[in-house]
């Protein structure tokens, strides 16, 4: 008999491990272990989600037949690894080896390629394009932009196709969804689930172990099995779908989700199969009960952007995480965790992320990360925040977006310039900045926008780079034709400002 490993991101019953093991013989292993649960200082709804999901599914493998040699976190005999897991198990049921599907993670991939037992990796086929062919797609490109891959998987997935052409004539309808924030939001939200008893029951768990986390674990209203995260993303397609595209770029300060899908989490876990939600959210386009600006917006991120991001990771390999093209130093402020500041829209994302373990991909790119890139932040530590505090992060999804994307570490291997603004963007896609102690019509002074003073302190300490960038040269002839008594107040002010951040004083 062999051993078959489904991990926590791994809980779909067709998974490429199970459909290779036998149901009369082989033994599925499933463990809650320390070392997963803390390598970065996760949000206490990330790890009660996964736990109870983890629990949930192990319930439907012994209903359909499979042995489940399920691990408790709090279990005595816990050997606090996977690895240690699959060693203990193997000698307990005297196993010939390990069959299981490729993690999505470096380290967890070196992990089990280094252990004292046999193992048979296969790929995670939950995704709709394999290394192979990112690779293939990527080889003798200079710049790798993923619109054309996410053609390329229209193509194949014949999503939003008319025969060889794209539904509506155009590949990508992003111009129609860049509305600001409406007055109104007609749609109450992501669909939420009552803790049952098995979910009760790891509340308790992690509160007890993991309650001084950043983050709030109740309520706690996850969906934790399929038939929950199914229930959810039919709430979603009927009330949220229809105004997705006008506003998923838009931020209000008392409300939390808009009409966004918040169906990453139970994505990445497996508990919803990403092109069957593509598929019902095309039906719905079909049906004439969603717009098509907003049905390719949702499909476009999640067979264009996810699989794309996925393809850079396990392209770029383990040290991808490292990188830091720009040389950024500065610690991650403390504001990231909960501490105090002016500035409202750093203040709400930060506490939407702390009660929510959700924030929506502007506030991630925008908010927080525009401001760890314009103050220069280290990457590495910007990663390992975005890693810990939100529900729906691996590191296959998570590094990219934030390595390359939001912080341009990785030096322009997925954007082709970095994506950084001043306060304006913001006080357009948002009502942040009426509720603000700065003010975002100030460019100078002791009430300026910190945002707009660090774009200019940005683009001139790394004009050796960027100055030569086609996309950013007006940027930079904005900046040369300011006086010069102009520029040294932005800078010396811009100074100023991270000095006080330095010394962790509430900004």
């Amino acid at each position: 008999m062999r051993l078959v490993l489904v991990l926590g991101d791994q809980l779909s019953a067709d998974l490429s491990a199970l459909r290779k093991a036998d149901k009369e013989t082989d033994v599925v292993v499933m463990a809650e272990v320390a070392d997963e649960a803390s390598y970065v200082p996760h949000h206490p709804k990330k790890i009660a989600f996964t736990l109870a999901a983890m629990r949930k599914f192990a319930a439907s493998l012994r209903k359909d037949g499979w042995q489940v040699a399920y691990t408790k976190l709090d279990d005595p005999e816990n050997c606090g690894t996977i690895t240690g897991e699959l060693i203990r198990r193997a000698a307990e049921h005297d196993a010939a080896g390990v069959i299981h599907t490729e993690p999505g993670e470096w380290r967890l991939i070196t992990a089990l390629g280094d252990m004292p037992l046999k193992t048979h990796c296969l790929p995670d086929d939950r995704f709709i394009a394999c290394h192979q062919e990112f690779d293939d797609w990527a080889n003798g490109r200079k710049a790798l932009r993923m619109e054309y891959f996410y053609r390329d998987m229209r193509r194949k997935t014949g999503l939003l196709m008319d025969g060889g052409s794209p539904e509506g004539g155009k590949w990508n309808y992003d111009h129609d969804n860049r509305k600001p924030a409406p007055d109104d939001v007609e749609y109450g939200g992501p669909m939420r689930f009552a803790p049952d008893d098995t979910v009760e029951q790891v509340l308790d768990l992690v509160q007890a172990r993991f309650g001084d986390n950043f983050g709030t674990l109740r309520p706690f209203w996850f969906a934790t099995d399929s038939a929950q995260a199914q229930q959810h993303l039919a709430h979603w397609i009927k009330g949220g779908l229809p105004r997705f595209g006008d506003f998923q770029d838009a931020m209000l300060n008392d409300n939390r989700f808009l009409y966004h899908a918040v169906v990453g989490l139970y994505v990445n876990a497996g508990l919803l199969d990403p092109l069957a939600v593509c598929r019902a959210v095309e039906q719905a386009y079909r049906d004439g009960a969603a717009p098509l600006n907003a049905v390719e917006g949702f499909i476009r991120q999640i067979i264009g952007w996810r699989e794309y991001v996925r393809g850079i990771y396990f392209r770029e390999g383990p040290d991808y995480v490292t990188r830091n093209a720009l040389g950024h130093s500065r610690d991650l402020p403390a504001m990231f965790w909960g501490a105090d500041t002016a500035m409202n829209c750093i203040a709400k994302s930060v506490a939407q992320t702390g009660s929510e373990a959700y924030a929506h991909h502007i506030q991630r790119l925008m908010v927080t990360g525009n401001f760890a890139l314009l103050a220069g932040v280290d990457p590495a530590q910007v990663h390992e925040w975005y890693l810990a505090v939100y529900a729906d992060a691996y590191e296959w999804v998570e590094a990219p977006n934030v390595i390359g994307m939001s912080q341009f570490a990785d030096g322009g291997i997925i954007a082709s310039k970095p994506y950084i603004s001043s306060g304006n963007y913001i006080h357009k896609m948002s009502d942040y900045c009426g509720n603000c102690a700065y003010r975002v019509q100030d460019k100078t002074g002791d009430k300026a926008c910190p945002f707009n003073l660090l774009y200019w302190h940005f683009l001139d300490r790394h004009r050796d780079r960027f100055a030569g960038n086609p996309r950013m040269g007006n940027m930079y002839r904005v900046w040369d034709r300011m006086d010069e008594d102009r520029r040294k107040t932005i800078r010396q002010e811009a100074d100023d400002w991270l000095r006080r951040l330095n010394k962790g004083e509430a900004v």
